[in-house]
């Protein structure tokens, strides 16, 4: 990854691709995240690639709500939404397409837990030497 976007370090600015602010904010097999030292340690290495080529590199936030599936996410965790509702269409995972199931619909106090995971992430990714960070929502409504 740090190769990847330190080719690209001349183009402008560069935004990551979608990197989530928490486990269950986990959409697709094998996307980048911000939640963990371990994974601010890795964008770190990309961070150092860019500007080491004179570039700009914005880390691009994602939770992907009710878009997903259990299969990506650990035992025992769901995708969460604000309302209990299966966004139409499906999802890539590792075993082939499968249709979005619906999501656990969030409390009151989870709400405010997803803002703080994205404040979390925002400290990372400022940690991991991103200049600027990007929020997005989920891809499918």
């Amino acid at each position: 990854m740090a190769e990847y976007y330190a080719q690209r370090a001349t183009a402008g600015l560069i935004i990551t691709e979608s990197s989530q602010v928490s486990v269950v904010g986990q959409g697709f097999p094998d996307t980048p995240g911000l939640h963990t030292a371990r994974q601010v340690a890795a964008w770190r290495r990309v961070t150092e690639a860019v500007h080491a080529e004179g570039g700009t590199i914005f880390a691009q936030l994602s939770h992907v709500g009710r878009v997903g599936d259990p299969a990506l996410l650990p035992d025992g965790l769901a995708h969460v939404a604000p309302s209990a509702v299966a966004a139409p269409g499906q999802v890539f995972t590792k075993d082939g397409m499968r249709d979005f199931r619906t999501p656990r619909e969030l409390t009151s106090r989870e709400v405010r837990e997803t803002i703080a995971d994205f404040v979390t992430a925002a400290r990372n990714a400022v940690d991991a030497g991103f200049d600027g960070v990007d929020c997005t929502a989920p891809t499918a409504t």
